[in-house]
């Protein structure tokens, strides 16, 4: 994809123990029939001991982060054509939508590489690729790590992922001469200003990176789709996009990428993150969103 790749490749030369027993799940349709890649970043719900260990959290306050479901959310992209991407660990051990060396230098125990990313505003707000923070502030760690253990779980999960992600988009991309990645994500109800304009709090946010990440008429199809069905859906806003919607997009090429935010509240508690009565007409309906991208 672009100059991020050159750097994810360094490995550390100390062995460190990480408890990650499959990095990535891709399910696939017999056969690939439109030109649509769905990838859940953020739903893994693996927790690795190591993370256990080191965290001063209880696993239900670790998941304060996570996509809960979102990978099931979307699983209906194999249905109409598409493969589905998801990471099996979690968000707050490793977030692959970030830079691959994004880190926080508070967070360890000596001076990190000089290829380190350390003053990204995203680093500054304590979500680097190795995260510092749950959501809402609430600090993860009791101790600081060494860097060989983020190196370690940038290995383990982070290449692997992106290894997988940067294939699908290849060959999706040489079959069809076009290629949609849609980036499944969810957002947490709190923080959502209730929006006059939309009649309540935001349900879904399309991100497009401020339309560099694709053609307009896939954000605008997206947006169109969704107010249909009667959701209150807004663009960019708060959400435009990551390190993904930045990086795998290329729309000359016809490389796109959308970034898609789903309201929690609107299929699962978010405090026992058990879905609710509305998940399945909810899955359906982005199922016919993915089919309805595909069509453009």
């Amino acid at each position: 994809m672009k100059a991020f790749e050159r750097h994810y490749e360094r490995s550390d030369a100390t062995r460190v123990f990480i408890d990650v027993e499959r990095a990535v799940t891709l399910t696939a349709p017999s056969e690939q029939t439109i030109p649509v890649v769905v990838a859940s970043p953020h739903s893994g719900n693996r927790y690795p001991r190591d993370l256990l260990q080191a965290s001063k959290l209880d696993p239900s306050s670790l998941r304060k982060s996570e996509d809960a479901h979102v990978n099931t959310l979307f699983s209906g992209a194999n249905s109409v054509g598409a493969p589905l991407l998801a990471a099996e660990f979690p968000r707050a051990y490793v977030d692959v939508n970030r830079e691959p060396y994004e880190l926080d230098p508070s967070m360890f125990d000596a001076p990190l590489p000089p290829y380190a990313i350390t003053r990204s505003p995203r680093v500054v707000a304590g979500l680097g690729s190795i995260p510092r923070i749950v959501s809402a502030g609430i600090e993860i760690y009791a101790r600081r790590l060494s860097f060989a253990e983020a190196a370690a779980r940038l290995n383990a999960c982070y290449k692997p992922y992106h290894n997988a992600l940067r294939r699908l988009v290849r060959s999706t991309h040489a079959k069809f001469e076009n290629c949609v990645l849609i980036d499944a994500h969810s957002m947490p109800t709190a923080g959502l200003s209730l929006r006059d304009d939309l009649g309540g709090p935001i349900d879904i946010v399309i991100g497009d990176n401020h339309g560099k990440a694709c053609h307009s008429q896939y954000s605008e199809a997206a947006i169109s789709y969704f107010r249909d069905l009667g959701y209150a859906v807004i663009l960019n806003d708060p959400y435009s996009g990551g390190f993904v919607t930045q990086s795998y997009s290329d729309p000359e090429r016809n490389i796109h990428v959308l970034q898609v935010e789903i309201n929690r509240s609107l299929y699962m508690d978010e405090i026992t993150y058990e879905t609710n009565s509305y998940f399945p007409k909810l899955t359906d309906h982005i199922t016919g969103f993915i089919a309805e991208i595909a069509s453009i």
